[in-house]
């Protein structure tokens, strides 16, 4: 089932962005004219919100295919919802099945899923795994004013923003529920972390969602996760969960979490599927440096939204593996044509492929994704030193300029 959307255009102008550097570390919702924010069962967001920090004034243009545009845009449309309370208890629909964008496989597709098979690579595919990038290295040095990122493999991220420390997804074990163990090592060992200040989830898949891994974090920990999802980590006793749904946000010390639409789904028990919601997360911080962290997603057409609601988008962190066969995974992964397709729909300036390199979950050869996101880019025009495909372990830095 799709779920139409419909939001009108603005053409308000607002200030050109300002263009930070990089420096590089080896190593359901209703629509009617607008997208409105949606409503839990108990608490109603406000729907005429301020802005995120810096909103207007970090901005950039949703960019035509081959080239990401710098020019200026109208400020966030419709307006940011007011920040939700740390922590608040909120109570949600049993299910989430109306926000899928395409439906669940049925009885035809798992018999020829079980046909066909194909779910692994095969002797030649897994041939290149001692050629996957790996380059550990120690974190960064940086402030307050420095967005940074290190890939520590698959979706997990250790993100600097705003002053705090960010992890996304974080997935530390070696060997997760029905999968292969990892072909690389973490990029960061657990014990060279600093201390976290936040933790993001996109959805509950167990290659996203670690239990053994969040287990190590202090349970006052802020979390951020989906609808329907805080149940999980309140019987884990986590003491700071923050649930959101669609186009809702939360402030932590000057940085805004933004929880955003994703084309995927939820399952992690035989009968828990869609029980709790799945996106993609946008960091703000104070002076309006802003990441896309994309969780698991298919391509289609809520990039554009996401990019018209926070423009100026600095970084995606962007899915680009898990894509074959096609016809069983196209409606939940972006294959890596796609993902650079879904960077310029996003308006974001950089973007950092994940999803990758670490656990074998379908039938791509193991570097494949890699080497196709770096032939679309090419193909579609930009700028080689915006593509920041890191080896696992290592970090670049984008400095604010100004």
């Amino acid at each position: 089932m799709t779920q139409q959307t419909h939001e009108p255009e603005t053409h308000e102008p607002a200030p050109a962005p300002t263009t930070p550097t990089s420096t590089t570390t080896p190593a359901p919702t209703t629509t009617a004219a607008s997208e409105t924010t949606p409503v839990s069962a108990t608490t109603t967001a406000t729907a005429t919100a301020t802005a995120a920090p810096a909103a207007t004034t970090a901005t950039a243009a949703a960019p035509s295919r081959g080239a990401i545009a710098q020019e200026p845009l109208a400020p966030p449309f419709p307006p940011l919802a007011e920040p939700r309370p740390l922590g608040e208890h909120r109570v949600w629909p049993r299910t989430f099945h109306d926000r899928l964008t395409a439906p669940l496989p049925g009885l035809k597709a798992l018999a020829r899923f079980a046909r066909e098979g194909a779910v692994r690579p095969g002797a030649a595919g897994l041939a290149d795994i001692p050629r996957l990038p790996c380059a550990p290295a120690p974190l960064p040095r940086v402030d307050a004013r420095t967005l940074a990122v290190t890939w520590a493999g698959h979706a997990s991220w250790v993100v600097r923003i705003g002053g705090l420390t960010v992890l996304t997804d974080p997935v530390w074990s070696r060997r997760i529920l029905g999968t292969p163990a990892r072909i690389t090592p973490v990029g960061v060992p657990w014990s060279s972390l600093p201390r976290i200040d936040a933790v993001v989830i996109s959805h509950n898949h167990y290659d996203h969602l670690d239990a053994p891994t969040l287990r190590q974090l202090p349970r006052d920990t802020p979390v951020f996760v989906p609808a329907g999802l805080g149940r999980w980590f309140r019987r884990r006793r986590c003491t700071c969960v923050t649930e959101l749904d669609w186009w809702e946000g939360a402030e932590l010390s000057g940085v805004r979490f933004d929880f955003v639409p994703a084309h995927h789904w939820s399952k992690r028990t035989l009968t828990d599927t869609c029980h709790s919601l799945w996106g993609g997360w946008v960091l703000t911080d104070a002076d309006g440096q802003r990441l896309y962290f994309a969780g698991d997603t298919g391509y289609g057409h809520w990039f554009s939204r996401i990019g018209r609601r926070y423009p100026g988008i600095d970084l995606a962190l962007m899915p680009i593996g898990a894509y074959d066969p096609r016809w069983w995974l196209s409606d939940v992964h972006c294959d890596p044509e796609e993902a650079v397709q879904a960077t310029l729909d996003l308006g974001a300036r950089r973007m950092a492929p994940m999803h990758w390199g670490t656990f074998i979950l379908s039938a791509e050869p193991v570097l494949e994704p890699l080497t196709r996101v770096r032939a679309a880019w090419e193909k579609a025009g930009l700028e080689r030193e915006d593509l920041w495909d890191l080896p696992v372990g290592a970090s670049r830095v984008l400095e604010a300029s100004g």
